[in-house]
Formats: C-alpha cells, sequence, structure tokens
C-alpha cells in the first residue's frame, strides 16, 4: 500500500531525511534505510515496538551518534552540523532537575547551556511558565511538583532557546489524563508558534489525538509514514445494526453481514456518507428498525499492531533492529526501500 503524500517545499521541513543507516560493530543494522520528513507548524509521532531503532535516530538527529551513512537535512543543515543543536529544543525521558532549583530557575538554568543570554532567558522563563500552566507555581522548588508539573516545566526548559525544532522523549510517562490534556494542549500551542513538535511515545491513544502525521518503525525501517486518516484509509467504513436478520438482498448489495443474538450488524465498505445513505434508505423502505449508525476506521493503536506482526504467523515480530530477516513491507510516503 503507496499513500501520496503532497511534496514539501525544502523550507517547509524541519525534519528531511533520507537513507539513514546504522550498522554496529559491522553486523547489527539497527537502522537500514530510513527515510523521513517532519513539517514545520505540525506534531510528528515517531513509534515503534522497542529496538526498532526509535532512539538511534533521535540520537543521529542530535548528532549524538555518527550514521554509517545519511543524507537530509535538520533545520536545513546537512545531518550532522552541530551548530543546528542551538535551535532544537530536547526533552529526555525521566529527566530531572536539581530539587533544590524553582521551576523558573531550572528554565533559566537549561536556558544558559544553551547560551540564551541572561535577560534573554529571564524573559523567556515568564512566557514559557505562562505557556505550560505553570506560572503560579514557577517560583516554588521542584521538589514540591507532581510528575505532570516536572513533565510541563521540562517541556518549558526545552523550549527555552526558542527552538524551531523540539524532540519530547514520553513528554507524558507517568502522568495522570488530567496532566497527559494539559500536556497536548501545551503541545498544540507549540505547533501553533510555527515549531516542528517530534514526539516519541509508546501511549499511541495520546499520540491520535493530537499528531498531525505519524511514522512507524519496525526493525530498523519505516512501515509506514503518514496521516492517520491516510494510513487507515481501507479500514474506513460504516457499520449499521438492524433488528432481526440480515436482509436478503444484503450479499447483493455488498455488504457484509454478522449476526448478533437477535440483530443483524452491516458493514459498508466506504468513508462516504453518501454511498452508506442508498443502504440507509433501503433498510427504510422494507421498514427495519436501525439501531444504530456509525462511521468507523482502524485506531493508531490497530494500525500499529498490523504493522508489528507478522501477516503470515501472527506473532509479533522479534525486538529490536532485523539481523538477517528481510524488512517489513512498507507503506505511505518515505517507506524504506
Amino acid at each position: 500500500m503507496r499513500i501520496p503524500v503532497a511534496e514539501s517545499a525544502p523550507s517547509e521541513l524541519a525534519v528531511d531525511l533520507h537513507e539513514v543507516r546504522k550498522v554496529y560493530r559491522g553486523k547489527v543494522e539497527a537502522l537500514r534505510g530510513i527515510t523521513m520528513q517532519a513539517r514545520r507548524g505540525e506534531v510528528f509521532g515517531l513509534l515503534g515496538p522497542n529496538g526498532a531503532g526509535k532512539s538511534t535516530l533521535v540520537k543521529i538527529m542530535l548528532t549524538v551518534v555518527k550514521p554509517t551513512r545519511a543524507e537530509g537535512t535538520i533545520l536545513g543543515e546537512k545531518v550532522g552540523t552541530k551548530s543546528v543543536l542551538g535551535r532544537v529544543g530536547y526533552l529526555p525521558e525521566k529527566h530531572r532537575f536539581p530539587e533544590y532549583l524553582t521551576g523558573r530557575q531550572a528554565i533559566e538554568f537549561a536556558g544558559a547551556m544553551c547560551r540564551v543570554d541572561r535577560a534573554d532567558r529571564r524573559r523567556r522563563a515568564g512566557e514559557l511558565l505562562e505557556l505550560v500552566g505553570m506560572a503560579d507555581w514557577g517560583d516554588r522548588k521542584v521538589s514540591t511538583y507532581s510528575k505532570g508539573m516536572m513533565q510541563r516545566v521540562g517541556i518549558a526548559a526545552a523550549m527555552v532557546n526558542d527552538p524551531d525544532l523540539v524532540v519530547l522523549d514520553e513528554p507524558t510517562d507517568g502522568v495522570d489524563p488530567v496532566g497527559r490534556r494539559d500536556i497536548r494542549d501545551v503541545l498544540v500551542r507549540i505547533r501553533e508558534r510555527g515549531t516542528c513538535v517530534f514526539l516519541n511515545s509508546h501511549l499511541l491513544s495520546e499520540l491520535e489525538m493530537v499528531c498531525d502525521r505519524v511514522a512507524i518503525l519496525v526493525q530498523g525501517t519505516v512501515a509506514a509514514q503518514g496521516t492517520i486518516d491516510e494510513l487507515t484509509a481501507e479500514s474506513h467504513r460504516y457499520e449499521i445494526v438492524v433488528d432481526g436478520d440480515a436482509p436478503a438482498w444484503a450479499a447483493e448489495a455488498g455488504l457484509r453481514a454478522e449476526g448478533r443474538d437477535d440483530r443483524t450488524l452491516l458493514i459498508v465498505a466506504t468513508a462516504e456518507a453518501a454511498k452508506a445513505q442508498p443502504v440507509v434508505d433501503r433498510l427504510r423502505a422494507d421498514g427495519r428498525t436501525i439501531v444504530s449508525l456509525r462511521p468507523v476506521r482502524e485506531s493508531l493503536e490497530d494500525l500499529f499492531m498490523r504493522f508489528v506482526h507478522d501477516p503470515e504467523t501472527g506473532r509479533a515480530r522479534p525486538p529490536g533492529a532485523a539481523r538477517s530477516s528481510p524488512p517489513v513491507a512498507s507503506a505511505g510516503r518515505g517507506g524504506a526501500a
């Protein structure tokens, strides 16, 4: 399955990677030809099972790890250019601040490490505390913060250098539902500033609610990339529940019917309401009681599980980058070759 995605001008791309490969010790292929693009002003989700190569890819983007091969750019500069890091923000997983600092001081400290001058980092700290909803807590020590408050201050610290690209690793890990909702709102506000938010998380329901586009890594390759609607296009359908047995004309109309006690589920394989309407009209003409009608598509979790399981055996693919097995079939623009 290949899904066409509109071309982006180079100036619109925060991340533009091509044929990124990393081989450890000459034999372990962590990344096997990654091609991926993330645009400015969008939230881009990177997901995959443990060992798929996500951390290696992020480390290459941040110049921590040297790739075996990499073409493309980060914020318009060649991959591996150290100077570009001044325009990148980063929140690592399970970050820690010294407990004797206040939230404001933690953000200013991060600014000092990014070489933001004193006046700017003080001004930015106040603005960012407001942005992440921590203005009333900025002068309290981080030792008094909840996990959600720590994450919000961590996001603020990652934004202190006013980055064009911010990379967030598990920003909602261990945060309660209210805190996760607040962090989602923060990510949307960051996106509205024109920043590219590059998000790495295992909480697929969270990614589905906030991401504009996603990429799924499996065994060192891009198995799928695009918007969730694009990647789930083949699963779009309407489900109609009616009282009684399936109508005699169901098969003729191309419907799939499933009996459920004294009711029947009719599946109309289309994403277009106009194409489902004739089925509804015919059911009404027959005097059938329509119990429910709803549009359905795969969730991001369904999509993820489809790519991480072997279609022949139904079993999860082995963890870690593949060493000898062939790459999984790719889908969407930017699938690995």
